[in-house]
């Protein structure tokens, strides 16, 4: 039985560990894009441990995309690295499920599939970021319109690692042209969270055919004097773990992060317990 149930604005102002607990019960199952001000977000890869090493290699190789901050134990749902009530079966508000590099299922709990060969991959996401653009004022269009961020494919490819290899997803954010060096400046000071964009306006140059038709996310309003900003995204893994056809994959939704204790701008991402 949930409990009963809570919006997004009801979370607005909630702490981690209470959008955790509204997640872990049911009560909510939305997207997490300006939840929990001030703490780290992250993107998901859990996979079997002997693929493990390769797709660490992966992104330690592609770390604009893929930037790593926790890896659990072998079997350990738990992730105290990063909060001290994690559990990654429960806390995340939609999974998405791959058998052999195929989504078949996308789900808000995946305690009945676990197995203890699991390792889960944390990666930095960019909506960490967001908070410190809004704070120098800076509009993010998706947080003001209640959406979540748009995602594309790009053509952008990646350093392969063992069966790992693809072309690198990116978000997109309308950023006003005499502000577009000061998202960069303020960005770049958060490399667990993607860092600095990594190109500013035509879409074509990055293989993406038109802005409003976003693969992942939803699209949102590009106004006049505005340009369009591109970051590297963690969706790129999805991407690429769909590619190796693993047995089992299990990732987060696009948009539906984990939200940990760590402080967004901490200088390490170790929460000390």
């Amino acid at each position: 039985m949930t409990q009963l149930q809570q919006t997004y604005s009801d979370l607005k102002t909630a702490s981690a560990s209470d959008v955790r607990a509204a997640i872990r019960t049911g009560a909510y199952g939305g997207h997490t894009a300006g939840l929990a001000a001030g703490k780290l977000q992250c993107n998901l890869a859990i996979l079997p441990d002997r693929y493990a090493l390769d797709f660490l290699r992966f992104c330690q190789r592609n770390p604009k995309p893929c930037p790593v901050v926790g890896v659990s134990d072998t079997g350990n749902p738990m992730l105290p690295t990063l909060g001290r009530d994690i559990d990654i079966r429960t806390d995340v508000s939609r999974y998405r499920v791959f058998v052999d590099g195929v989504l078949v299922d996308e789900v808000a709990d995946i305690s009945d599939i676990w197995e203890n060969d699991l390792v889960t991959v944390a990666l930095g996401c960019s909506f960490t970021f967001e908070n410190a653009l809004m704070r120098s004022g800076i509009p993010v269009r998706h947080i003001e319109d209640g959406r979540n961020v748009p995602m594309y494919r790009s053509n952008i490819a990646l350093v392969p690692a063992g069966p790992f290899a693809g072309d690198m997803v990116v978000t997109m954010r309308p950023i006003p042209e005499t502000q577009v060096e000061k998202a960069h400046r303020i960005s770049a000071q958060f490399p667990q969270a993607h860092g600095a964009p990594i190109a500013v306006g035509d879409p074509a140059a990055l293989g993406i055919a038109d802005l409003s038709q976003p693969d992942w996310g939803e699209a949102v309003t590009i106004k006049a004097g505005e340009v369009p900003v591109y970051w590297a995204c963690g969706v790129t893994p999805q991407n690429v773990l769909l590619r190796a056809k693993l047995p089992l994959c299990i990732t987060h939704s696009p948009g539906h992060m984990l939200i940990s204790d760590v402080a967004e701008d901490a200088e390490t991402t170790i929460l000390q317990i």
